[in-house]
């Protein structure tokens, strides 16, 4: 192959047969990511995991269709080809990109693939100038919109609003597992901890580009530190907390943003207007930090308000005591 010269044919250049052929490869391909997807939701979304059990069959029975077609017309031997040999036909997310997504992500999926298909085999029809190719093009056309509908009659018939209300509070418990929990106690972590050094820095020395590096330092390392302690602490197959990695993501870029909350003020060359706007950056925080316990981890608001509000004043007081001392 010549370097910049891809391989792949155009759709244009396909024989019939090797239209037929690759639809028929496509149906199987789509199949099993439908069984895939199936897998993977089977324990956490029983009913959801149905409803691709079905669309797979139908996938099945369309291969099954075309497969007949092509040996009345052409005989048993069926060439290989797949989608990637083709230039510009529709591509398929990998399965194990989709392993971690919500389910409405994956649904949203699986109705772009069926979406994909039905619109290019409508356009390669539109193209075509030979009757009997067309015909094919528009056949599969109807397919893939047949394919749409009976996703809808499946997801009518196994996911009634009973069904779709116990999905919709395990995908709520997960989201709070998965990113809430772990970035709550980073922006917990980050606002507390780095008061004490932010603000001792501050009062010790008077030098807002000092007690700046000294925040942000202290942001950075604590964001590092949490990030892999929680990745590393559980890998989320036996508590159900879901991809370290999202979670070692969330507690560190929170913890992050928690202390630079209040160092970012010192950019600002005046000592007092900086620890002025830091002290109610502070307060900002840990407010909000109370308003996300009592929203997502259902703790009632004014212990939430005096737990961390009382925790983040004593190590402000610490600081400010620490550095004036």
């Amino acid at each position: 192959m010549i370097p910049g010269i891809s391989s792949r044919r155009r759709f244009s250049d396909l024989s019939e047969r090797e239209v037929l052929a690759l639809a028929i490869s496509s149906e199987e391909d789509d199949a099993r990511i439908y069984r895939s997807y199936a897998e993977m939701l089977r324990a956490d979304y029983p009913d959801s995991a149905k409803v691709f059990d079905g669309m797979a069959l139908e996938e099945d029975g369309h291969r099954q269709q075309l497969i007949d077609m092509h040996v009345r017309r052409f005989g048993d031997v069926i060439p290989l080809i797949r989608r990637e040999h083709v230039a510009g036909f529709y591509a398929r997310r990998p399965v194990w990109l989709m392993q971690n997504l919500s389910i409405d992500r994956i649904r949203e999926e699986a109705a772009m693939m069926e979406r994909d298909a039905e619109v290019f085999y409508l356009k390669a029809a539109t193209k075509s100038t030979d009757a009997d190719t067309r015909k094919l093009l528009g056949t599969l056309a109807a397919a893939e919109a047949g394919h749409q509908n009976a996703a809808t009659t499946l997801a009518i018939e196994h996911l009634d609003e009973d069904a779709l209300a116990a999905e919709g509070r395990t995908a709520h418990r997960q989201f709070i597992l998965t990113w809430v929990q772990p970035g709550l106690a980073g922006l917990m972590d980050g606002s507390v901890s780095t008061l004490a050094p932010i603000f001792a820095t501050a009062f010790a020395t008077h030098d807002t580009w000092t007690t700046f590096l000294v925040g942000l330092a202290a942001s950075v390392g604590a964001g590092i530190s949490m990030g892999f302690t929680e990745a590393a602490s559980d890998d989320g197959e036996l508590s159900g907390r879901g991809s370290p990695v999202k979670r070692g993501f969330a507690s560190g870029i929170m913890t992050t943003l928690g202390g630079l909350g209040h160092a970012l003020p010192y950019l600002i060359t005046d000592f007092w207007t900086a620890t002025t706007i830091a002290m109610i950056v502070v307060v900002v925080e840990l407010w909000a930090i109370a308003w996300i316990q009592n929203r997502y981890m259902e703790t009632p608001f004014f212990r939430a308000a005096f737990q961390v509000v009382l925790g983040g004043a004593l190590v402000f007081a610490a600081g400010v005591l620490i550095g004036s001392g």
